[in-house]
């Protein structure tokens, strides 16, 4: 599976990898890598794969799973998509209460104690899926746990679920896109350990000209 979503992700340029051109984030840091799983959606047999991955996973890892529940907004589409594959309800929460109207952070039905599973599109350091969960739990919901399209695998991240209490299941990981991305030619074998480096330690840019 983490093999099959690594080459779709390539294939469309959802994953796009440039260690020597890199890329800056919002906050400042140089990366190495571009990731865009919206654009999943628009390519039709890549979308079925993520979504019909994303079912199984959630069959597998929490059988007991009564409501999906995505991020906004990168979450809603796949969450939708993937509860109508397992016949489930169905919902969003909002990175904040809407300030009109009857100011929801929570969109859909939800009932106190229903046992749910997030749909997030990506994991880097989980601080907003954090926050999604703890939205859901204060509402009354058991959160059962995450499932994702693809995770950076940051320590960073890795060590917030752990303090959250949270289960994450990826389709896929930097890792492995990495690996088969020198594989399938889109990178050179040793830049594999450049971007290796980025993941460990994201502000350290000496990865950065080899």
């Amino acid at each position: 599976m983490e093999r099959i979503i690594a080459k779709d992700l390539l294939s469309i340029g959802a994953v796009f990898f440039r260690p020597d051109q890199p890329f800056t984030w919002a906050s400042g840091i140089k990366s190495p890598v571009y990731c865009d799983n919206r654009l999943t959606l628009t390519a039709p047999k890549v979308r079925n794969d993520v979504e019909s991955m994303l079912a199984v996973t959630i069959r597998k890892y929490f059988p007991d799973c009564e409501v999906i529940m995505g991020t906004a907004t990168a979450g809603i589409a796949h969450a939708a998509i993937t509860a109508n594959i397992l016949g489930l309800p169905m919902g969003y929460v909002r990175s904040g209460s809407k300030d009109h109207g009857r100011q929801n952070q929570i969109e859909g039905k939800l009932e106190a104690g229903q046992k749910v599973v997030i749909v997030e599109d990506l994991i880097s350091t989980g601080g907003s899926v954090i926050k999604t969960a703890d939205a859901l739990k204060e509402a009354g919901a058991e959160v059962l746990g995450i499932v994702s399209i693809f995770t950076y695998g940051m320590q960073k991240g890795i060590d917030a679920f752990k303090a959250a209490g949270l289960e994450n299941h990826s389709l896929t990981s930097f890792d492995v896109i990495a690996e088969v991305a020198a594989e399938e030619g889109y990178i050179k074998e040793e830049d594999i350990a450049r971007l290796i480096a980025f993941r460990n330690n994201p502000s350290d840019e000496s990865w950065i000209g080899g």
